[in-house]
């Protein structure tokens, strides 16, 4: 909204309405904004929460702290989503593809996620919305970005793939004109491969035998893997949401490493440079990730323990399939295990417990536990580690996880 007006003022000759030209500047606005409106609006949306009765019911797990936790207000993820928006729909380019599907995306997880609270909360079923209804929903999303990225015109990448990453070399290659506009691009089912040198993979290589169905067949095969990635990660951080602040923090964090990679994935000569994918129209994903980052700190404020209000699924869920469409439009899937480690590693305690226990529940007549208790972090809580150094710790590993990913940038 604010874009288009200072457009129309820089269009009359007014002085400094140019400024919202440059995405560093929408994107610390956008930081600012999502922040203090988060900080701001939190406590009063905490406020009506615990007016309302809508507080957590916890069940006992014989955790240290866990009755302190009784009637936190739930829920809290409306704070993140507001906190989001409100910056997109002012400071971003609404006519951008890419912005539609990650609006399509917040508000999508985020409506799947409020029901299920709502469910929890109001109708006192403590398993919410039934898991079917949850991964179809997921899967609905997958299948709305995929398709949209295979019929939209304006999601493309660039077709020209330097085997140096000196800059010179770059400026001067023949394909490559001063105005990127004079450069060839491609609509294709590509991704970027960590630690190769030529790192670019295309799905086309596993069906170019079926020949003139091939295409078809390799944007299918894309459109499962988008849908996998979308219910896996969404679903991981849901399992991640289990301490005051890990969830939270572990997302700013991804959100921050998603944000350099974005900023360079759109600007052609940083993406040349780097050997990654240039990828048109994708600058204004880098104000979108901007209020992401913002809304996850704000609500971190009232989130970190001890805690005042629960993000709920409609939180965690909408944090999850956010991470996971950014990075498959800026074409980083393959780096999310890397990234998202924490939240794989949640979801695989998890997996290995259940699958564990149904073995030896058949073997032996009695069910066996690989963990004390899953996800890992209950693990490591019935250890007796502290709720707020388990906490700590999982963001210090977050933060090696995001470096490691940036340094996939150079290591080659």
């Amino acid at each position: 909204m604010l874009y288009y007006i200072f457009q129309y003022l820089k269009d009359l000759g007014v002085p400094g309405a140019g400024v919202f030209q440059y995405i560093s500047f929408r994107a610390g606005l956008a930081a600012i904004i999502s922040l203090v409106f988060a900080t701001i609006i939190g406590r009063r949306i905490i406020n009506y929460l615990r007016n309302k009765q809508i507080g957590e019911t916890i069940r006992d797990l014989g955790l240290e702290g866990q009755n302190e936790k009784k009637n936190t207000p739930t829920m809290g993820g409306i704070i993140i989503i507001a906190s989001i928006l409100l910056p997109v729909l002012l400071l971003n380019r609404l006519d951008n593809v890419y912005i539609i599907l990650m609006i399509v995306t917040t508000l999508w997880l985020g409506a799947i996620g409020f029901l299920d609270d709502y469910i929890k909360v109001f109708r006192k079923n403590k398993e919410g919305l039934a898991g079917r209804f949850k991964v179809f929903g997921q899967v609905g999303l997958g299948v709305i970005v995929a398709a949209t990225m295979y019929f939209s015109d304006d999601v493309k990448v660039s077709n020209i793939q330097t085997s140096s990453g000196n800059i010179e070399n770059v400026a001067y290659d023949s394909q490559i004109k001063d105005d990127s506009k004079s450069m060839d691009y491609i609509k294709a089912p590509v991704t970027s491969v960590p630690f190769f040198k030529n790192n670019r993979f295309d799905y086309r290589d596993l069906t170019s035998w079926m020949g003139e169905y091939g295409d078809t067949v390799a944007w299918i095969l894309f459109g499962l893997v988008v849908i996998f990635i979308v219910t896996s990660v969404s679903n991981g951080c849901n399992l991640t949401d289990g301490l005051d602040g890990l969830c939270t923090g572990t997302s700013a964090i991804i959100g921050t490493a998603l944000g350099i990679l974005a900023y360079v994935s759109s600007h052609m000569y940083n993406a040349m440079y780097l050997n990654i994918m240039y990828i048109p129209n994708s600058a204004e994903l880098v104000v979108f990730i901007a209020a992401f980052m913002g809304a996850t700190i704000g609500f971190l404020w009232y989130n970190a323990n001890p805690a005042q209000v629960f993000m709920g699924d409609t939180g965690s869920l909408t944090i999850g399939g956010i991470i996971a469409v950014f990075a498959i439009l800026i074409r980083i899937e393959l780096l999310l295990p890397i990234l998202c480690g924490i939240f794989l590693v949640e979801a695989v305690s998890v997996m290995l417990q259940v699958s564990y226990f149904k073995m030896t529940k058949k073997k032996y007549g009695e069910g066996r536990r690989l963990f004390l208790m899953a996800p890992l972090h209950h693990h490591y809580q019935k250890k007796g580690i502290k709720e707020v150094k388990l906490v700590t710790r999982f963001w210090l590993v977050g933060i090696i996880l995001a470096i490691i990913t940036l340094v996939t940038l150079k290591i080659r």
